[in-house]
C-alpha cells in the first residue's frame, strides 16, 4: 500500500513502509499480493484486469531469469537488461517491464472484447484535479507569470488560446487517458510514449474510439529514449514511482533525470504526480540531481559543471494543495503529491 502522504508542513515526517521484495523471494506468493497492493490507489471504477493472470506473467518471467542464474553484480551496471533484478537489490515486480506488458496485453484483450478503457491510476478525481491545475499553470507561464503559490494561479476564460502552443509529452502513457483529458482542456498537440508495446497499441485503439485520433503513441523508454524532440510540457503520473521500484531504482531515477532534462524544454514545465513520494521529497530529489549536475550518478559526487549548483537544472515551481487528506497517528496528509518544476 501506498505510505502516508504528507503535507508540506509535516513532509519530515517519516512515512509508512513502502513495499519492497528482495529479488531472491521474488516469486513467493507474498511478493505477488505486494506486487498486487503497491499502487492502493487506481481508478474509481474499479480493475477490468485479470490479476491472477498478470501476477502468473510476471511470475513465468521472474522464473526464467532466477533459473538462469544470471545475476547483476552492481548497481551501477545500469546499461543491462531493465528485467533483471540485481542478486542483492530491493524491489517489486511494479519495477519490471514484464509486469507492465502482462497487465497491458490484459488490459488490450479486455479493451477488443468488452471496450473497457482500463484503469485511471489515482482515480477520476486526481486526474481532473491535474489537468485544470496544469492547465491554469500552462496560461501564467505564457502570460509571463511565475506563480510559486496556489493563490497567484488564476483562471483565465480567455487563456485557452495559449494552449495549442504547448507541445506536450506524458512518460509511461499506459491507456493515454490522461492526453484525452489534456485534449479536453485545449490541449492539442500532444504525445504519449510507453516502454510496453500492449500500452500503445492499447491508447491508440481508445483514442481512435473515443475521437482523439490526432494524439501521437509511441513506444519508447524514458530511461534509454530515441526521442529527438523537445516538449514545452511533460507530464508523469506514476511513472517515476515504477521506476522506483526496480531494484536498481536508485540508479534509474537519476537516469530519468537525465532523460527528462534532455525532452523538457528550456523554459517548459515538468509536472510529476506521485503516491510514493510527498512533495518534499520530490524537491528534495530534484535539489540533489542540480547539486551533482546532469550525467553524474554517484551519490556525493562533485559536478562536473561547477556552476551547477548556482544555475540549477530544474527549479520548483508550484504544487497541488487541493487534494483529499486524510489524518492517521496525528499526521494530516494526501495519498498523492503534483509536483511543478521548471527547466532553467
Amino acid at each position: 500500500m501506498a505510505g502516508l502522504r504528507l503535507t508540506p508542513e509535516d513532509s519530515e515526517l517519516p512515512q509508512a513502509n513502502r513495499p519492497a521484495v528482495a529479488s531472491s523471494d521474488l516469486i513467493s506468493d507474498d511478493d505477488r499480493s505486494i506486487a498486487a497492493d503497491s499502487w492502493s490507489i487506481k481508478s474509481e471504477y474499479g480493475s477490468t484486469l485479470d490479476d491472477d493472470q498478470r501476477h502468473a506473467d510476471a511470475q513465468d518471467a521472474a522464473d526464467a531469469f532466477l533459473s538462469s542464474g544470471n545475476f547483476r553484480t552492481a548497481a551501477s551496471d545500469y546499461s543491462s537488461d531493465k528485467e533483471e533484478p540485481d542478486s542483492d537489490g530491493v524491489g517489486s515486480l511494479l519495477g519490471l517491464q514484464s509486469y507492465w506488458d502482462a497487465a497491458y496485453a490484459d488490459e488490450l484483450a479486455n479493451f477488443r472484447e468488452h471496450g473497457h478503457a482500463g484503469e485511471v491510476w489515482f482515480g477520476g478525481d486526481v486526474m481532473e484535479t491535474l489537468v485544470s491545475w496544469t492547465k491554469n499553470l500552462c496560461i501564467e507561464l505564457s502570460q509571463g507569470h511565475l506563480p510559486t503559490d496556489l493563490n497567484d494561479i488564476k483562471i483565465d476564460p480567455e487563456g485557452d488560446k495559449f494552449l495549442p502552443a504547448w507541445s506536450v509529452l506524458d512518460l509511461g502513457t499506459g491507456n493515454g487517458l490522461l492526453l484525452h483529458e489534456l485534449a479536453k482542456h485545449g490541449f492539442s498537440d500532444l504525445t504519449g510514449v510507453d516502454y510496453s508495446e500492449g500500452a500503445i497499441d492499447l491508447a491508440r485503439g481508445l483514442a481512435n474510439r473515443d475521437g482523439f485520433p490526432n494524439i501521437k503513441f509511441l513506444v519508447d523508454d524514458v530511461l534509454e529514449t530515441k526521442l529527438d524532440q523537445q516538449f514545452k510540457l511533460v507530464m508523469d503520473k506514476g511513472t517515476l514511482d515504477a521506476i522506483g521500484l526496480h531494484p536498481d531504482g536508485t540508479v534509474k531515477r537519476i537516469m530519468y533525470w537525465d532523460s527528462v532534462s534532455k525532452l523538457l524544454a528550456p523554459g517548459g514545465l515538468l509536472v510529476i504526480t506521485s503516491c510514493n513520494s510527498t512533495k518534499d521529497e520530490l524537491v528534495q530529489e530534484v535539489d540533489d540531481y542540480n547539486q551533482r549536475g546532469a550525467g553524474s550518478f554517484l551519490e556525493g559526487e562533485v559536478p562536473k559543471d561547477p556552476e551547477a549548483a548556482r544555475n540549477p537544472i530544474f527549479r520548483y515551481v508550484n504544487h497541488v494543495r487541493t487534494y483529499p487528506t486524510f489524518t492517521f497517528g496525528g499526521s494530516t496528509g494526501s495519498r498523492v503529491a503534483t509536483v511543478a518544476f521548471l527547466h532553467n
